[in-house]
């Protein structure tokens, strides 16, 4: 599979604005300004696929780019507290309408800033998953941002502040600068596209 030739799709802002699921669909979530785009951008090995920004809460719609036979899902991200109530709702909705519709979701890859423990915002989308009993598995982005020592103490840590959240699947490291964790990514995407 070539994820070089990812290419922007659609963008849904409510869940009646979805369309009908017919490829096997790969999402990423995680709170606002965790670093969802930035790991779209490095896996497909583009620098503008998904926009960057580096004020939290830009991204609000569903976004869909299509690569080969599957769906890269960028979901709009949780947690951000500026936000007015009516968005949150807005949000809530097209989250649990999206998870909910029988889509062909394959995998949820959860992002959580490997700098500091889940919040409670990212401990819920796990319990939501889990209940969901969907596959997911936990991408700890801003990796780079630690140095050895502190690399190894989250790596430590993460399993025990997750709890049993973390005995569905992988925890896999990621850095958007060197690239550390595309390639387990890619692999999991693969093993589960067909």
């Amino acid at each position: 599979m070539n994820f070089n030739n990812a290419f922007f799709e659609k963008a849904f802002g409510t869940f009646e604005q979805l369309t009908v699921s017919d490829l096997p669909e790969f999402c990423f979530s995680g709170r606002s300004n965790v670093g969802k785009s930035s790991l779209i951008n490095k896996l497909c090995g583009r620098k503008q696929l998904a926009r960057v920004s580096g004020k939290p809460g830009k991204t609000v719609t569903v976004n869909f780019y299509r690569a080969d036979d599957i769906r890269i899902v960028d979901l709009p991200g949780y947690g951000y507290a500026k936000v007015p109530f009516a968005e949150r709702t807005r949000w809530s909705d097209l989250m649990e309408g999206y998870f909910k519709s029988g889509r062909n979701i394959k995998c949820v890859f959860s992002l959580i800033d490997m700098r500091h423990p889940p919040t409670d915002f990212d401990l819920s989308m796990l319990e939501f998953l889990r209940a969901m009993d969907m596959e997911y598995h936990i991408v700890l982005t801003k990796s780079d941002k630690l140095n050895k020592g502190e690399f190894a103490e989250r790596m430590s840590l993460i399993r025990t502040e997750l709890g049993e959240l973390a005995d569905r699947g992988e925890i896999i490291p990621f850095s958007a600068q060197t690239g550390e964790g595309s390639d387990k990514i890619k692999e999991i995407i693969e093993s589960l596209r067909g």
